[in-house]
């Protein structure tokens, strides 16, 4: 508050904090992040979240929560009605925002798409995260790769501390 006129909330705290929460979730990994992943509208409102492991243990939290945004196409579905992964396709994310704790990989060992490489094929257009990848896994160049592709991306490193907290038994030697 300053001088007795409430100051608005920071939305973009505000979600990325959610997103620091949702990595709590995460079962522990010894070869990966836990991180969370929240996407909102561009009417404020939360579209999906998710995080790493949630479904898959090789799941990146931005990938859980695009996998559930995606949506039923009919056409695909009667294309190959027994293949039902085949008959979903992305949802259209243009003008949303992710929120991620942790920087959106741009390198990946385990699939051959990366969080960065699904997210520009989303339509986001704007990314929010908390902390830079360490490379104790790979090589973080996710900022690089989205900057590169015309994505605003916001760093918002006073949440840092949070999203290292599920992460601590990965970096302390």
């Amino acid at each position: 508050m300053t001088d007795g006129v409430a100051l608005p909330a920071d939305p973009d705290l505000e979600w990325l904090r959610l997103a620091c929460d949702l990595a709590a979730l995460c079962p522990p990994s010894q070869t990966a992040f836990s991180v969370g992943a929240v996407i909102v509208g561009m009417d404020g409102q939360e579209i999906v979240r998710g995080y790493s492991r949630e479904n898959d243990p090789h799941d990146h939290a931005e990938e859980s929560a695009l996998k559930k945004a995606a949506v039923e196409d009919p056409a695909l579905k009667k294309a190959a009605p027994k293949k039902a992964a085949l008959a979903r396709t992305a949802a259209d994310l243009r003008g949303t925002t992710i929120y991620s704790s942790l920087e959106p990989c741009g390198e990946r060992k385990s699939r051959p798409l990366t969080c960065t490489d699904l997210i520009l094929r989303a339509g986001i257009g704007r990314v929010v995260f908390a902390w830079r990848e360490p490379s104790l896994f790979v090589e973080g160049q996710g900022v690089e790769r989205l900057l590169a592709a015309g994505v605003e991306v916001v760093e918002r490193p006073e949440l840092a501390d949070l999203a290292r907290l599920p992460n601590a038994h990965l970096l302390t030697p």
